[in-house]
């Protein structure tokens, strides 16, 4: 089901490997780790404009926060008719929940299927010469020998803390789990550390209160277990973590950007305004009104009658 994804992933990362194979030596462990960090800056780069709406999203958020507050005190037990009302004031202000989480939801097929293919190159089961004689979705025999024999300041690339050192050894060559441990751990330190800033950031851009507001404050020290815990007890390869530590250092850069340099480009909408109500027109004075006391035309000071009943004439000048 996900064949697509997985073709599209290993097409970037071919692309990618082709030139810096062509200046760096296509078994260069260099050369692979690239078009992992390529791999992220190309899917990064075609995620800025909904990442804008989501920034856009967020802060019109925070501006109605109150009202929302209100409304869930006003409506406390009514909840169709809150969601009714949250739902029209979102609205009216450019909230877009949906929106808000595309760039996130987009980038989980990428992670999946990058650690897909990467575990692709070294089978379980099979020999090293084995392995390299299958392709790897867009990846010839040749490449994926390439990729077998690359090696990251003496590490795999695909290797982790926890395989098998049977596994270790399929890489074309005897690898030591020091090695990996090595090359792992500090990706890893720098990867949580780079995760809990950028999700630090981006919890300040939420509102402070309501249904989420909890939760968003441990999402700081929740989010980098993840690099930690994956790295540590996972089959999540070296470069999974080169992938993990490009992208947050791509989000905190981006929000860095975005948040404190181009403030017009993410301003929130203008709230709607209610129209206002037609002005009101003053009555044409009645005859006999006894607030009328000036003279002149439409509407002024009557002249005095006669005891006839008709009105003196004007004197001519």
């Amino acid at each position: 089901m996900l064949d697509p994804v997985y073709y599209a992933v290993s097409a970037v990362m071919w692309c990618w490997h082709q030139l810096f194979g062509l200046l760096l030596g296509p078994s260069s462990g260099v050369a692979w780790a690239l078009s992992v960090v390529f791999l992220v800056l190309t899917l990064r780069a075609l995620l800025i404009r909904p990442f804008l709406a989501q920034v856009r999203s967020g802060r019109a958020m925070r501006a109605i926060a109150p009202q929302l507050a209100q409304l869930r005190k006003q409506y406390a037990d009514d909840r169709p008719r809150l969601m009714q009302e949250t739902k029209a004031l979102q609205s009216a202000h450019g909230v877009n929940a949906l929106g808000g989480c595309l760039p996130a939801v987009l980038q989980i097929p990428v992670f999946l299927g990058l650690l897909h293919v990467l575990r692709y190159f070294n089978r379980p089961g099979l020999t090293f010469e084995q392995n390299a004689a299958i392709p790897n979705y867009v990846f010839s025999p040749d490449q994926v020998r390439s990729f077998l024999e690359a090696r990251l300041f003496g590490a795999p690339l695909s290797a982790y803390l926890s395989m098998p050192q049977q596994l270790l050894d399929s890489f074309g060559g005897h690898v030591e789990r020091l090695d990996v441990a090595v090359v792992a751990v500090p990706l890893m330190l720098v990867a949580a550390v780079a995760t809990h800033f950028s999700a630090r950031h981006s919890a300040k851009q939420q509102p402070p209160d309501g249904p989420t507001a909890s939760i968003m404050r441990f999402t700081p020290w929740i989010f980098p277990l993840g690099a930690l815990v994956g790295g540590l007890f996972f089959p999540f390869p070296i470069a999974i973590l080169v992938y993990w530590l490009t992208n947050n250092a791509w989000t905190l850069v981006q929000q860095r950007i975005v948040f404190s340099r181009l403030p017009a480009l993410v301003s929130p909408p203008a709230p709607v305004v209610a129209p206002a109500a037609p002005a009101l027109v003053p009555a044409t004075p009645q005859d006999g009104d006894p607030a009328v006391n000036r003279a002149g035309g439409g509407g002024g000071a009557k002249r005095k009658r006669h005891a006839s009943g008709h009105r003196p004439s004007r004197r001519r000048r």
